[in-house]
């Protein structure tokens, strides 16, 4: 009798493992089946093929999680970059993806600009050398904390859940990574080609509004800097929008008329974006280091840039996931993720600026 019950204990276990192992390779497979335009339980068919076919060529012991985490990191790579690529002002801005070697990016900082001479009658013609430079960086890396999945979850709503939690943690990184991005194109302070500017208008609330004589501000700041016409870019803060709102009508009209993805519309030669992850600066006009807690001194900026001299690029993803089976006490898995990637300008002046709100 006892070996009887034993053997139906080790039945029941393996039993349990299986109907994990299928509720899991469906829940990759249906997630990754949507992703590319197809019916989810067409997915969640084929993963569970795939994993079994897999699984008869991998050694014994191993278990199939190892190719569903391929599935998810792959997912994940995917849906990331491709947010990066449509998301608002960050999409503006150039991917060096291809040059992503090991999580370190080589890229060249511009020197400067060729001088263009009209109807030169002097020879030989001037030689001025482009001094640009071979900048190798390390990317950031992003964490995201571990998300409990239990058994019961995954027995009970299938790949739903799972899909939900990928979403997530993809949505939470594209906004750090949005966030550390921004703040690294803002300048640091105010210096001759990296312009730092005050908000002018009336005083309200403690604070200086944000004018149209400010845009025009910004503008003869970039004129004075010889930056290009072409991809002008101004990220405004929730306050700067809502104080021209207030107060200019044309910007009003543009808001209503033309908000998707967070741009606004085309104002004072800028294509104009809302983003209220913008960077901080101090009352003398000096941004928070990242991931400072600003004070009641300090305001938040709007960033302009021109994006012809900007990059970005995105590094290896790593999905984590702690099984189940090995938490005997809460029967859950654990699931979180690494992301590495940057944005940077590609030049330390003449391509950037910050305004700032005003202390009244």
């Amino acid at each position: 009798m006892k070996s009887k019950s034993n053997f139906l204990k080790k039945l029941l276990g393996i039993v349990g493992c299986m109907i994990m192992a299928v509720a899991f390779n469906a829940a990759a497979g249906a997630t990754c089946a949507v992703a590319i335009g197809c019916a989810p339980e067409t997915g969640a068919i084929a993963g569970n093929v795939l994993a079994l076919a897999l699984g008869q060529a991998a050694p014994a012991g191993s278990f199939r999680a190892g190719v569903l985490k391929e599935i998810w990191t792959g997912e994940q790579i995917k849906q990331f970059r491709t947010a990066l690529e449509s998301w608002g002002w960050l999409a503006r801005i150039r991917s060096y993806n291809q040059y992503v070697n090991n999580d370190v990016i080589h890229f060249v900082e511009i020197g400067g600009d060729p001088t263009v001479l009209v109807n030169n009658t002097t020879y030989p013609i001037p030689v001025t050398a482009l001094e640009d430079a071979d900048k190798p960086v390390s990317l950031d890396k992003f964490t995201t904390e571990a998300t409990p999945v239990t058994n019961d979850e995954l027995h009970a709503i299938s790949y739903d859940k799972m899909a939900s939690v990928q979403e997530r943690h993809r949505d939470v990184l594209v906004e750090a990574f949005g966030q550390r991005a921004i703040h690294a194109i803002a300048p640091d302070e105010n210096k001759t080609g990296v312009p730092v500017l005050f908000t002018t208008g009336e005083a309200v609330e403690g604070r200086k509004l944000m004018t149209s004589a400010d845009l025009l501000a910004i503008k003869r700041s970039f004129d004075k800097m010889g930056i290009p016409k072409q991809d002008r870019v101004l990220v405004l803060c929730s306050d700067h929008v809502n104080d021209l709102l207030q107060t200019e009508q044309r910007f009003k009209d543009h808001y209503n008329i033309n908000q998707t993805e967070g741009k606004i519309g085309r104002l004072y030669g800028f294509d104009i974006y809302e983003y209220d992850g913008t960077p901080y600066y101090n009352s003398a006009g000096k941004k928070l280091a990242w991931g400072a807690v600003p004070g009641a001194t300090d305001s938040q900026s709007s960033v302009a840039f021109y994006a012809g001299r900007m990059m970005k690029a995105a590094g290896s993803t790593t999905f984590y996931w702690s099984k189940a089976e090995n938490d005997p006490q809460n029967h859950r898995n654990l699931v979180n993720f690494d992301q590495y990637g940057i944005c940077l300008p590609l030049s330390e002046t003449n391509c950037r600026a910050s305004i700032v709100s005003a202390k009244a």
